[in-house]
């Protein structure tokens, strides 16, 4: 009886000791993980404020328009020297991280390209319908260029712009002087009448024309549909709408002839090549909350209302396979916030890619918000982009203030932020198949040129196509991990590439081959070798 209580007593001891034990971890616990959270806060914010991140992201769209309207450089410029210009544009955007060059072929109904449906445009060659001499083809030489840089090539048009002002002359075989009804002026200046199917079915074929002839990796149109609105003036299409009209109010009408024209847009390039990608860079408010519970916290023109563009509709449908909303303003803007419109943005994707639209200038005159002390708002904008899940990247307004190196924009890139090289995300909706492993990995040394050659799998499935490559080093020993950023050393759209000349000693190269919606090869090819 004696033993039991002792026994007992001593069980109840050590059942204290054991719950004090438990109460002294739960709350050592505690204090760890509030001890950790406040830690990843400071990190966080310190990579934020000095634009320090520690590992760039191996795929990210790095995008930057260049523009041709109204860059006269181009038409004072002879063949030689406009081909020389872009070479070393594109030199500098490769430098500065950039993997996919937004090329403004079609500034205002006419064709930086030999086109028979739209005369060559003035800003090539300083008058419009006069071709360029020597002959030359800015399309094909840019898709050229960029791809032997490891860059994409996205073929920017705009819709429905004619003129600029009220004073230019359209050349004699433009189609405005063959049928002159099917076009209206507007603040002074000429657009196709979007509510004619005519004019919507002409679009179409110009994007036809484009993909049928030429390798591009995406058609991409900016944020001028229905024109700005002008104060005081309406759009003068009252003919159209009454014939067309069926009905609707005037402003879903509108909406109506813009949803007609990208739906028919993503078939047209659904039937010939399913692989481009359809992508537009709309205003970057879709619509402000006051007049609509689902739009953002701003007070600016929109989408919606002014240019008649319901681009949310747009990747609901799947009828695009990127947006990217122009966030030119600065991240406290008053009137619309880019800090609150990234993440608007953010949970309106819609299951497609979002990359969103930074302006250079803006983004390196303006200090970053406090208590941070950077003199610009670069790091902390991207970092917000890769941050948030939904967003895949940036684009830069315009590529020429990058090649410029405003304010360091360029240096900052290149050292920090883009700093690796990014593969641009895959389309799983297009396809998600990872095509073939490249074969027979071989190193050639020519002259004082160390070079890697493989062979390149054919398939039937155009979708698989091994249309680029991705080429990895790391030194012999070390682990071999595909996820790695820093181990990628280029891309390369022709199945060889020169060893950079700085890269010395034993090395394991891995050459993976990447597919025409950007998948992967699961594995790739190794060759260990000393250079």
């Amino acid at each position: 009886m004696l033993c039991r209580c002792y026994a007992d007593v001593l069980q109840m001891y050590c059942r204290c000791i054991a719950d004090v034990m438990q109460m002294l971890f739960e709350r050592t616990t505690i204090i760890i993980n509030l001890m950790r959270k406040i830690i990843l806060t400071f990190l966080a914010f310190a990579a934020v404020s000095v634009g320090a991140i520690a590992e760039n992201p191996k795929h990210e769209f790095r995008g930057a328009w260049m523009h041709t309207v109204f860059q006269g450089q181009y038409a004072k410029q002879s063949t030689a020297e406009n081909k020389a210009y872009l070479r070393d544009q594109l030199d500098k955007l490769k430098a500065a991280g950039v993997n996919a060059v937004v090329f403004q072929v079609r500034p205002q109904a006419d064709a930086l390209y030999p086109s028979e449906l739209e005369p060559w445009s003035r800003h090539l060659t300083g008058k419009a319908g006069v071709a360029p001499s020597p002959m030359w083809d800015p399309l094909q030489f840019m898709i050229e260029e960029s791809h032997a840089r490891g860059m994409e090539l996205h073929a920017w048009l705009n819709p429905y712009r004619v003129t600029c002002s009220k004073n230019e002359k359209l050349p004699a075989n433009h189609l405005y002087h063959k049928e002159p009804k099917r076009f209206v002026m507007y603040d002074g200046k000429m657009y196709f009448d979007p509510g004619l199917p005519e004019n919507r079915k002409f679009i179409e074929q110009v994007v036809e024309d484009i993909i049928l002839r030429y390798d591009v990796d995406a058609i991409h149109m900016d944020d001028y549909f229905y024109p700005y609105p002008a104060k005081g003036e309406d759009f003068p299409d009252k003919a159209s709408y009454k014939k067309y009209g069926n009905g609707m109010e005037i402003g879903d009408w509108r909406r109506n002839n813009v949803d007609q024209l990208i739906e028919g847009l993503h078939k047209s390039i659904m039937a010939i090549k399913p692989w481009v990608r359809l992508g537009i860079s709309p205003f970057g408010v879709w619509r402000n909350q006051k007049s609509d519970p689902k739009g953002s916290d701003t007070n600016a023109l929109t989408n919606y209302d002014d240019l008649y563009a319901n681009v949310i509709l747009w990747t609901e449908k799947g009828w695009v396979d990127y947006m990217l909303p122009q966030l030119y303003w600065e991240l406290e803007h008053p009137r619309a916030s880019s800090l609150t419109l990234v993440k608007w943005w953010n949970d309106n994707a819609n299951r497609r890619h979002m990359y969103i639209g930074q302006d250079v200038m803006k983004t390196m005159d303006k200090p970053d918000l406090a208590p941070s002390t950077d003199a610009n708002q670069l790091a902390h904008k991207i970092n917000l982009t890769r941050e948030l899940p939904d967003i895949q990247g940036n684009c830069w307004w315009p590529a020429y203030s990058i090649t410029r190196n405003f304010k360091n924009v360029a240096d900052s890139l290149a050292a920090n932020q883009q700093s690796t090289i990014a593969l641009v995300p895959s389309y799983p909706w297009i396809d998600s198949v990872a095509p073939a492993m490249v074969q027979d990995l071989k190193l050639v040394k020519q002259d004082d040129k160390s070079i890697l050659s493989w062979t390149k799998v054919n398939t039937v499935d155009a979708l698989q196509e091994q249309h680029s490559f991705a080429i990895y080093c790391f030194d012999k020993g070390s682990k071999i991990s595909l996820d790695d950023s820093r181990a990628i050393i280029g891309v390369s759209y022709v199945p060889l590439f020169v060893i950079p000349s700085g890269l010395k000693g034993d090395k394991t190269f891995v050459v993976t081959a990447i597919d025409r919606a950007n998948n992967e090869s699961m594995n790739g090819v190794k060759l260990e070798c000393e250079l």
